[in-house]
């Protein structure tokens, strides 16, 4: 069930009043990383039924690594030739959506919503564009009279590596984030789970982990040996940047009056 609620950071309930402004989406009651996996085995139909709960906004649900077909609305069963192979569902307000697939792709595939707004947590709308600023030493004086703080989004977004290390007002959650498969972090939060497909699952309801890729199916990082092998120096600059560097020459400007031989020949016809 797709829900979507205003709850003010350090709050616990919910602004019933709110019709345009949320700030919390959520799949069965849950934010991502508390969303539940959806654990499949390989080869079972997998069916999925999405159900718009929200006052106000519609739900484009994406699918990554599958197709699937929608089988049922809100009204009825769909005919088999009236299907067709998509990768997100649009479910409006107070729409359901039936989904269909084969579970074919061992892995972890990620399910969302692709309204870039509902796969984060808690946003604060309130505050300023920070993106560019330069806060120089700002943060320095501030601290003496706030120990904790430190000037946030000059950088874009991408604040999810922060999470744990900040301290957060009571009944909240971070904006988006947890810890992948490797190592990293996944930045999104809100209507986000994922399908975890397993060749072989001891339980429907246990979490199999993160899934254990074969060997030579993960791009790693070259070695040098293997830069030096294929003739690959990172460090050289590439065509573009030395077109564009101060000391590259640039094309002579024509003389007032100069024409190419070609055009003298027909100049006055």
């Amino acid at each position: 069930m797709l829900s979507e609620w205003d709850i003010k950071v350090g709050t616990a309930r919910p602004n019933t009043l709110q019709m345009t402004d949320f700030n919390i989406l959520t799949m069965n009651g849950k934010v991502f990383p508390s969303t539940g996996p959806l654990v499949c085995k390989t080869g079972d139909k997998v069916r999925i039924r999405l159900g718009n709960l929200g006052a106000m906004d519609h739900h484009p649900i994406h699918i990554h690594g599958y197709y699937f077909r929608i089988t049922a609305t809100d009204g009825e069963d769909i005919p088999l030739s009236a299907q067709w192979p998509e990768t997100t569902a649009l479910v409006a307000v107070g729409q359901t959506r039936t989904i269909e697939f084969i579970a074919d792709a061992p892995g972890d595939w990620a399910f969302h919503c692709h309204m870039t707004h509902h796969v984060m947590n808690q946003m604060g709308h309130e505050f300023p564009n920070m993106v560019g600023m330069q806060p120089g030493d700002v943060d320095k004086k501030l601290q003496s009279l706030l120990p904790g703080y430190m000037t946030m989004g000059q950088t874009g977004m991408d604040m999810g590596n922060m999470a744990e290390m900040m301290p957060m007002p009571a009944n909240s959650i971070p904006m988006k984030g947890a810890v992948g498969a490797f190592g990293d972090n996944i930045t999104m939060g809100g209507m986000f789970t994922i399908v975890k497909v397993r060749d072989r699952l001891a339980s429907y309801d246990q979490d199999p982990g993160w899934y254990q890729h074969p060997p030579g199916t993960v791009a790693l990082t070259a070695s040098a040996e293997d830069l030096a092998r294929d003739g690959i120096d990172v460090n050289a600059p590439t065509p573009r940047a030395v077109a564009s560097a101060p000391h590259a020459a640039a094309p002579q400007r024509a003389r007032a009056g100069a024409m190419p031989p070609a055009m003298k020949a027909h100049h006055g016809h």
